[in-house]
């Protein structure tokens, strides 16, 4: 398959792109977890963010991940024209030109990496723009197509946010955001994995390397189970290390057990029809309300300890 986007595909708009059309380039629904976890990381940071700079970090992190979501979709309008759940897309669907997106995409890197310098600090600023970039570069352009490893070492671009959040109170980077980060970044196989399991035959259509389509649903479940046990670890670790109190400590537990009995349902599952794969569909789903959750216990336990 190609490595640059088929940009001929895309058939040519009938009306002018409306805004709705450039929100859904945000990918929105991404967007608010990012903007979650970056808030949380901000707020579980010592000292004291003054509420206009913290809302212009929050917003710098929404923006930039916005950012790197329309120029996710300008360069794979032909992955998304191939793929059910993502052919409606203004891409895709003709509601939108190319040129239009690739120009509202790089307009909001920029300013959103540049505000965040100028309003906020130099490292937030760095970590926004090393986010864009990876998302962007290295897992859009570099892995998406080459390796069933995308999910795992492109997981790394939605593992900035709370750190970029913490860095923008702080001016730097210390133990726990780099936890937050390790959270997330093991959080991203077994969340990816078990949607792509039930959407499998999208990403085969598309000629997307997805480890259920290079290795089996049978290899694909297993990974999800052996990257659970490290995600719970990863978790409890603030607790461990004295870097959070009980609130957060047996959220994570809690939350961690939950998730492994989860993975471990997916893991005895044998279906291949996507009917039938419950157990993988509950795990999804349970993963974002479990990053939420054990984000939102970790600033509910900073501010009723300070």
């Amino acid at each position: 398959m190609a490595d640059t986007p088929v940009l001929a595909g895309a058939t040519a708009p009938a009306l002018p792109a409306d805004w709705r059309d450039y929100f859904a380039l945000l990918k929105p629904r991404v967007m608010t977890l990012v903007v979650f976890t970056g808030l949380c990381g901000l707020l579980a940071a010592p000292g004291h963010l003054h509420p206009v700079l913290a809302f212009t970090a929050i917003l710098c992190i929404a923006v930039g991940a916005g950012a790197a979501g329309a120029l996710n979709q300008w360069y794979e309008i032909d992955l998304d024209a191939a793929m059910k759940r993502t052919a409606g897309r203004p891409l895709p669907a003709g509601r939108m030109d190319p040129g239009s997106a690739l120009a509202f995409g790089i307009t909001l890197a920029v300013g959103s990496v540049t505000v965040m310098y100028l309003a906020v600090n130099a490292v937030a600023a760095l970590l926004l723009l090393a986010s864009i970039l990876f998302y962007v570069f290295i897992y859009t352009v570099w892995l998406k197509r080459r390796t069933p490893q995308n999910i795992v070492i492109g997981g790394a671009a939605g593992a900035f946010p709370p750190v970029i959040g913490w860095a923008a109170a702080t001016g730097d980077v210390s133990t726990l955001p780099v936890l937050l980060f390790a959270i997330i970044f093991l959080w991203t196989p077994p969340h990816f994995w078990a949607l792509a399991l039930f959407v499998r035959t999208d990403y085969a259509n598309a000629g997307v390397p997805m480890l259920p389509v290079v290795a089996g649903a049978t290899e694909t479940r297993r990974q999800v189970l052996l990257y659970t046990p490290p995600l719970v670890a990863a978790s409890v670790a603030p607790w461990a290390l004295g870097l959070s109190g009980a609130i957060y400590g047996v959220a994570a537990a809690g939350l961690g057990a939950v998730f492994l009995a989860l993975a471990f349902a997916v893991y005895r599952n044998r279906a291949t029809d996507p009917a039938e794969m419950t157990p993988e569909k509950r795990l999804f789903a349970f993963s974002i309300l479990y990053l939420f959750a054990l984000f939102a216990a970790l600033v509910l336990d900073r501010w009723v300890l300070a």
